[in-house]
């Protein structure tokens, strides 16, 4: 085929054009087997002196427990941008992508976004959801490129792939065998062999709640840009740990996982160590890679590698009875919490955060707290499009009674959907959209939908159209409600409340409610995770 004809092809077919949605390309293999646009954009390009980068982000924790959905409508629901907008978005904020764009400003370098997308954790995602995240990258890096940084979490699992992190590096690997490939993971990444394979350098979060997130950025997109400067010669080792660590025991302040950091922290003094990272893993994905590990990038000594993820990696065995998250019965949480006498005390509806998966419809705890009858709480939140649109029709200053909650059945784990029915008056609408300015995803733009708060006179309860954790106060002062002056914070989340509510809680209490982001392993069905494996067998060697 002559040059003439190969660049009508491509403008023809080229599944991401800026300025327009993304379209199907007919022969991918055939763009993936012809070099000509990258050679042709990276000459161009070379000649004006600048280096080209492909900065993109695809994110998504998922619970295959979870009953929800995850298409393209729940990303763009949370955040989904291509092109410009993919940069617009999330230039200047906390996030790892906006650590990489300020790091190619500084260089002068040519930035290319062709996409910045994040759902909150939900089911696995859709074969369409996964085509328009991962194609798009697939363009941007086959119309050229010098490197990629890429904003992944590492537990993404889709419906025709367990490892959505690693099938795409291995798809760029098939687009660009040398290609220089930075990656940022989330703390609760599930990393993989073709993960690891297929990369130059991953790190992932100190912190949990994630407040480091541009820090972990910037690190890993500095040692990349190094590397192609000639400075460093990143080389990777890894252990995966035979052992389902369970969130609630795995905040990074408290004990055993603040070992395993400081361990990390310890390591990276060491100038041949470039980044040290110990994934605390997500229990919740019922695949065969789930769970704990360490991932060592050293430079130029892979011996060096091999031994300190070693190190780290028994560390974390050592603990491994530590990670197990002990329950006790709801009624004695919330009279533990009757007991307080200084306020506000924080319940945590732990097992139903949709920041793990969770339906954040599940009223078993909310019901509970009225039973018992404490006063002055403030709920969020509870996901109910209908009852806000009920709330919308009634007006603010009106009474209502809805039957909240309950919409949603967990085949799962054998959970029927209960609503509980409670009048109200209707205090407050919003459209649910505000800017986080406390220390996680600072400077993003969030959105719960249409908003509404019902006031039964002993609680507040904000209900929401789209799922969001309670991590930051905004989810209540963005509807008029003052967290510091309530006597009960009611929130569905695990550990990301410190971010934003520890510095006003006097006291946490756990509550074991119901829902698919249970730390009861005897209700989960686990199927592929590879065995065997603490906590799920006993006699596991490591």
């Amino acid at each position: 085929m002559k040059f003439s004809k190969k660049l009508q092809y491509l403008n023809e077919n080229a599944l991401f054009q800026r300025g327009k949605k993304p379209i199907a390309l007919p022969c991918r293999l055939w763009l993936i087997k012809s070099n000509f646009a990258g050679f042709l954009a990276k000459n161009l390009n070379m000649r004006k002196g600048l280096m080209r980068l492909v900065i993109a982000m695809m994110k998504h924790e998922t619970n295959t427990f979870s009953p929800i959905v995850t298409d393209w409508q729940r990303y763009k629901d949370w955040g989904a941008y291509l092109g410009e907008n993919a940069r617009n978005a999330y230039e200047n904020t906390g996030m790892p992508m906006a650590a990489y764009i300020d790091l190619a400003k500084e260089i002068g370098a040519e930035i290319i976004t062709p996409v910045a997308a994040e759902a909150m954790p939900s089911g696995p995602v859709t074969k369409e959801a996964y085509a328009i995240m991962s194609d798009a990258i697939c363009a941007a890096i086959a119309q050229g490129c010098d490197a990629v940084l890429l904003d992944l979490h590492g537990a993404m699992v889709a419906e025709e792939t367990d490892d959505g992190e690693g099938t795409l590096l291995e798809r760029i690997r098939g687009i660009a065998p040398d290609l220089p490939i930075a990656v940022t993971c989330d703390f609760h990444c599930n990393l993989t062999q073709k993960m690891i394979d297929n990369c130059t350098a991953l790190i992932g979060y100190k912190t949990y709640p994630h407040m480091d997130m541009y820090e972990v950025g910037t690190q890993i997109g500095k040692v990349l840009l190094d590397s192609l400067a000639g400075k460093c010669r990143p080389v990777m080792a890894w252990k995966q740990i035979p052992l389902l660590s369970q969130t609630l025991c795995q905040g990074t302040e408290d004990q055993p996982m603040k070992s395993l950091i400081d361990a990390c922290l310890e390591k990276e003094k060491d100038s041949k160590i470039l980044a040290a990272t110990t994934f605390g893993g997500f229990a919740l994905a019922d695949i065969k890679d789930a769970g704990t590990s360490v991932v060592i990038v050293a430079d130029g000594d892979a011996e060096l590698a091999e031994k300190t993820s070693q190190d780290i990696a028994w560390e974390a065995w050592e603990a491994r009875e530590d990670f197990i998250y002990q329950q006790k019965p709801l009624n004695e949480a919330i009279q533990q919490a009757k007991a307080q006498t200084e306020f506000p005390v924080l319940l945590l509806d732990h097992e139903d955060n949709c920041g793990s998966g969770g339906t954040q419809d599940v009223m078993m705890v909310i019901k509970e707290v009225i039973e018992q009858e404490l006063e002055d709480v403030a709920v969020a939140a509870v996901y109910d499009p209908a009852a806000v649109q009920e709330m919308i029709k009634v007006g603010i200053g009106n009474e209502v009674t809805l039957a909240l909650g309950g919409k949603f059945e967990m085949p799962s784990i054998s959970l029927k959907g209960k609503p509980l029915t409670l009048t109200g008056t209707v205090r407050t609408l919003t459209d649910g959209r505000w800017t986080v300015h406390g220390p996680m995803y600072t400077g993003v733009e969030v959105s719960m939908g249409p908003t509404a708060v019902l006031d039964t006179g002993k609680l507040q309860i904000v209900v929401v159209s789209c799922h969001h954790e309670p991590w930051d106060t905004g989810v209540f002062t963005s509807v008029g409600i003052q967290p510091e002056h309530k006597k009960y914070l009611l929130l569905k989340t695990r550990i990301h409340y410190r971010a934003g509510f520890a510095p006003i809680g006097k006291a946490t209490i756990h509550c074991e409610g119901e829902g698919v982001t249970t730390s009861n392993n005897a209700l989960l069905d686990y199927k592929k995770v590879r065995k065997p494996i603490y906590p799920l067998d006993k006699r596991v060697n490591f």
